[in-house]
């Protein structure tokens, strides 16, 4: 993607009439807006008390101008911020005067794609900036503020280098056939493999704690006609949100609820019991829970004590990279203490969603499957396609691995090895389409 070597300006932020509203121009115009605005030429990283004013000469508010000279600013251009009262007005007739002197608006996303392509952020700390104003707890905020401070990008680093290492060890044995030596077979190799496998899998397994914390965590709540599905989902609210009657198949559609568990964000999808019915509405319900049990993160099963087995016959084999919970409701009826037992089957939680007892049980484990607690200890933020691209190169190190240990070729292995380096460049943008970028940036707020 080529550098638009425009002046561009826009809106950052504007907190209300009462606020603070900030304007930022970026480019080789910058500068002169700055000393046309001001009067006389501003001091670097200085705040400078001025009245701003239109071409008649009429005042438009009075304010605070800073300038920050290239490459010391956050798009390593020359960088203006005019900061106004937080009327839309005032802001509104600011950018026309600045449009006027040379600038013009920038497209969403501008100013973070400006930093990135002038090398002030790579790809991943550049969607951090994205991810850290969409978050919705603090978890996912201080996730997102060490990606932006280049943990995530320190980690594919990392693995990058063990990866070029393992290259190089590769092609070596390929420039030099005539060696005495099997560089292919050497145990070194096999170890350099495996520290990468290693490394590999410890990140991908962080980089989709990630995304949970940045996307929330998708439970989906299934099971029979009357199980408790409803009545547990008005409990974990706290408040009555689903309709609870002892008729089954109250529920036909499914009812979202996005709540937070010590900061974390959960997105509850409440849907209708699994069953067999004549009911044409009721077996669309049914389809649709499935679809959403497709997609979710967590499988949250709702049961009894006696029906548990019939009960996962019933849901189906588990969705690759789903997490599934067993809850054991209705302790109440039973005189049942609450518990956590792990099994075979998955982790199972002994509550009533009707008296509370045990639902402290479920929203701990929650909180765990979600990041949260003392697993989001040094996590960062972290997107779909960053989980994709570093599953690739886990099919790309498999297949290397594969070859050199069926001892074809080892033109085979280097090639996957560099299919695998390729596919880490694209998480920190080194390798990047501006297909992909435009995708990326697109997505961004105005003024970021």
């Amino acid at each position: 993607m080529s550098l638009d070597a425009d002046t561009i300006a826009a809106v950052a932020t504007a907190n209300g009439a009462a606020g603070i509203g900030v304007l930022r121009v970026s480019g080789a115009k910058a500068s002169a807006i700055a000393q046309t605005l001001l009067g006389r030429a501003p001091s670097p990283r200085h705040a400078h008390y001025t009245a701003f004013r239109d071409a008649a000469g009429a005042l438009i508010d009075r304010g605070l101008l800073l300038h920050f000279p290239q490459p010391h600013s956050f798009t390593g251009e020359d960088v203006v911020e005019l900061q106004t009262h937080g009327s839309p007005v005032v802001l509104g007739l600011l950018l026309r005067r600045v449009c006027e002197l040379g600038a013009r608006p920038a497209r969403a996303g501008e100013f973070s794609e400006r930093a990135f392509l002038n090398g002030k952020l790579d790809l991943a700390q550049a969607e951090a900036i994205a991810d850290l104003i969409a978050s919705q707890s603090e978890a996912a905020a201080r996730a997102a503020l060490r990606s932006l401070d280049g943990a995530f990008s320190q980690r594919v680093a990392e693995l990058l280098a063990g990866l070029v290492g393992l290259r190089v060890h590769v092609e070596a044995a390929i420039d030099f056939p005539e060696e005495e030596i099997d560089f292919l077979a050497a145990p070194e190799l096999r170890e350099r493999l495996d520290a990468v496998s290693d490394r590999l899998s410890r990140l991908l397994a962080e980089t989709r704690r990630g995304v949970r914390l940045t996307d929330g965590l998708h439970v989906v709540i299934v099971g029979r006609p009357n199980a408790g599905k409803s009545s547990l989902l008005n409990a974990l609210a706290a408040q009555d949100r689903a309709i609870v009657t002892p008729i089954p198949g109250t529920t036909r559609d499914i009812l979202r609820e996005s709540i937070q568990v010590d900061g974390v964000v959960l997105t509850l999808a409440d849907t209708a019991g699994l069953r067999d019915s004549a009911d044409p509405v009721e077996r669309e319900g049914i389809r649709r829970a499935r679809d959403e049990l497709e997609r979710a993160d967590v499988a949250l099963l709702v049961t009894d004590a006696g029906s548990v087995a019939d009960d996962l016959r019933l849901l189906g084999p588990a969705q690759s990279g789903q997490t599934r919970l067993i809850v054991r409701n209705k302790i109440d009826l039973a005189g049942a203490a609450p518990a956590r037992a792990e099994t075979s089957d998955g982790i199972v939680i002994d509550l009533s969603a009707k008296t509370g007892d045990g639902l402290d049980l479920l929203r701990g484990e929650l909180k765990r499957l979600a990041g949260g607690g003392d697993a989001a200890a040094g996590a960062f933020s972290a997107r779909a396609r960053h989980v994709v691209a570093l599953e690739k190169v886990a099919a790309h190190l498999a297949a290397a691995e594969l070859a050199l240990a069926e001892q074809r070729a080892g033109e085979l292995a280097a090639e996957e090895l560099r299919d695998a380096q390729h596919q880490l460049g694209e998480l920190t943008g080194e390798f990047t389409s501006d297909d992909l970028l435009g995708a990326i940036f697109s997505s961004f707020c105005i003024g970021k």
